[in-house]
């Protein structure tokens, strides 16, 4: 994961924190505030203080300067800017995951396959499937709903007792197309993990 979505993550999970509004304004009030003057100032725990600041000192909303005054040295924060800006690139994040995704990965039904599929009426593609999970009175049933390229995808998949096919020869075969592959690639390693899907060894 990128780091600029990291930062965007721990942002987001503190920014939603009730007292998040009154430190920013004590951060946008006061040029430069400790986790202690903060916290005495708002009646607030002097930790819940100190998380919530280095949460925004790692999100880099603000800045820290180690600072000893005749005592333990401690931090001051201070806001980098009074407007708080986020923007999150999901071609940054996910495009070289799927320009390396292995389209000549062989691949059919596997013999033992715990699923069902069943078969949009009058098409010949899957609307949906259902995986049996877990064994006996813990048996328990997984049910997935297919987009269409999806199954289409797996109706045209090899069954048990056929021969091994690539990715992107059943893509072919289904007139998928090339755009659609993270799409197929995500169902098809949640099959290999439920043992629904097997590939050539």
């Amino acid at each position: 994961m990128s780091e600029k979505y990291n930062k965007l993550a721990t942002f987001g999970s503190f920014i939603s924190k009730s007292y998040a509004l009154d430190i920013l304004k004590v951060l946008y009030t006061y040029q430069d505030v400790s986790a202690s003057e903060a916290a005495s100032r708002l009646g607030l725990h002097i930790n819940t203080v100190q998380e919530f600041l280095e949460a925004m000192y790692r999100s880099d909303i603000v800045s820290r300067e180690e600072v000893s005054e005749k005592k333990r040295p401690y931090f001051r924060y201070k806001l980098k800017s009074s407007v708080i800006k986020f923007d999150l690139n999901l071609d940054e994040i996910f495009r070289n995951h799927q320009e390396s995704l292995p389209t000549e990965m062989k691949i059919r039904e596997s013999k033992s396959s715990p699923a069902t599929f069943n078969r949009a009426k009058g098409n010949l593609f899957f609307s949906s499937m259902v995986i049996m999970i877990g064994e006996g009175r813990e048996r328990k049933e997984k049910r997935i709903n297919l987009t269409k390229t999806q199954g289409v995808f797996l109706y045209n998949l090899p069954f048990p007792d056929g021969q091994f096919q690539g990715i992107a020869e059943i893509m072919a075969k289904a007139k998928i197309k090339k755009e659609n592959l993270a799409e197929i690639m995500d169902i098809v390693n949640l099959l290999l993990d439920y043992n629904v899907v097997e590939k050539q060894q």
